[in-house]
């Protein structure tokens, strides 16, 4: 009867130990994942890229900034791996610096916490308190690069892991090698007033982004021979002007025009849009001195961080 019961509890420690369950928490495969042809062979559990990678992952564009409301499920409360995290729910200023993890081809097809499918491809994240949904801009001290992501999933849940990563995203911020690498995180604030704010900010700045068109001006010296009263010749004054910007767009030469007049960037110069040869330069003149245009395309550098050329034409 003692040899029964032995086999009885011997039986179904072994059926326990061989059905532990399957955690609905992800590996930390990304942590030890090494790069194809490295010593002891490719990825970590054949994780990695997919057999049909995009020809370019460095075009894929960052997640678009939108105003989403937080999913009420994965938002909740809960435990992992013994420890509880519980999820923002509104805005707050965060910024954190630490560890990046990223998932490949392993994952792919599957459901993320927010019930949407991982693509390797796009450009998401995980993270274990941030809202599902919500956005954060990722960079790479190292080497400056930064990504914008979309939370969608829960993880990572080890203590030196901040974020997971999609692999375009990680890619792009050139983490593939390594497997992991320290990132900055930054919760980037999609409300409808931050939003328009930032659209806002934009339009004042497409002057030196991708509108602007590089102009090459060459200056012409004024002239050194000064006339005698024997010659009774007089010589025409040289006006100065400020050259801002160049576009192709008749609108966003108006814009800034508008925004240099708003801040009183020119005294009591003219600002311009001028058409010509299928181009809109805004201009600031014309100036009686070369002083007085440097002194306003000095306030125009200053104030809105563009680039403001001297001419006397």
């Amino acid at each position: 009867m003692f040899n029964f019961q032995r086999f009885i509890v011997i039986l179904c420690i072994a059926m326990v130990t061989a059905c532990g369950g399957h955690s609905s928490v992800k590996p930390d495969t990304a942590s030890t994942a090494k790069p194809a042809g490295s010593k002891g062979g490719g990825y970590y559990l054949d994780d990695g890229p997919g057999d049909n990678a995009p020809a370019d992952i460095d075009s894929i564009p960052d997640a678009q900034l939108k105003t989403e409301t937080p999913l009420s499920r994965p938002n909740q409360p809960y435990m992992a791996l013994g420890k509880k995290y519980v999820p923002m729910t509104s805005y707050a200023p965060y910024a954190q610096q630490g560890i990046a993890s990223w998932y490949g081809k392993r994952y792919h097809g599957k459901k993320t916490s927010s019930g949407e499918i991982y693509d390797m491809y796009g450009m998401s994240g995980a993270h274990t308190t941030l809202p599902i949904p919500s956005y954060v801009r990722v960079t790479n001290p190292a080497n400056k690069r930064s990504v914008i992501v979309r939370i969608n999933d829960r993880g990572p849940f080890k203590n030196d892991r901040l974020i997971d990563l999609s692999y375009a995203a990680a890619y792009k911020l050139r983490l593939i090698s390594q497997g992991s690498g320290l990132v900055q995180v930054e919760w980037i604030d999609t409300s409808p007033e931050a939003l328009q704010k930032m659209n806002t900010t934009q339009v004042a700045t497409s002057a030196s982004t991708a509108e602007s068109i590089p102009v090459t001006y060459k200056e012409t010296p004024p002239a050194t021979t000064t006339p005698t009263p024997k010659d009774n010749i007089e010589t025409p004054a040289t006006s100065y002007y400020v050259q801002v910007g160049a576009f192709k767009n008749e609108a966003n030469g108006n814009q800034l025009q508008n925004k240099i007049l708003g801040l009183d960037l020119a005294g009591d110069a003219a600002v311009t849009n001028v058409y010509n040869n299928g181009i809109y330069r805004v201009k600031l003149g014309p100036f009686a001195t070369k002083k007085e245009a440097n002194a306003s395309a000095d306030k125009v550098r200053k104030q809105l961080n563009l680039s403001a050329i001297v001419t006397n034409q």
